[in-house]
């Protein structure tokens, strides 16, 4: 069965970075696309950014040109690298990995950004 960890997450001063991964298993990874979400307080969760298969990113305009998500496909890990925060990126941040078929989610990590 599919199983997903997140991790990285913690408390950050604004201006600060931090770098989230997620490990995979239970998949042939390499098969799947990935992808970070994240759900703050008072908000729906938002997709952050996403990766495909061929390494090919996306991200939301909220985070454009602080936030890189990578892959490592030997280890069947998927990355969040995110520069520059802010406090409004304070939210649990979840990764998921999904193929045509179905979509699988991380148990989620937090992330605090204080002024």
């Amino acid at each position: 069965q599919v199983h997903l960890v997140d991790s990285g997450g913690g408390l950050v001063q604004a201006g600060g970075s931090l770098r989230l991964s997620c490990a995979a298993s239970g998949i042939i990874f390499s098969d799947h696309a990935g992808g970070w979400y994240r759900r703050a307080p008072g908000k729906q969760r938002e997709l952050v950014a996403t990766i495909t298969s061929d390494g090919s990113t996306d991200y939301a305009d909220s985070v454009k040109g602080r936030f890189t998500i990578s892959r490592d496909n030997a280890e069947k890990m998927v990355h969040l690298q995110m520069n520059s925060l802010k406090p409004e990126d304070t939210a649990v941040y979840y990764c998921t990995i999904w193929d045509s078929i179905r979509h699988s989610w991380g148990q989620g990590t937090q992330v605090t950004v204080s002024s």
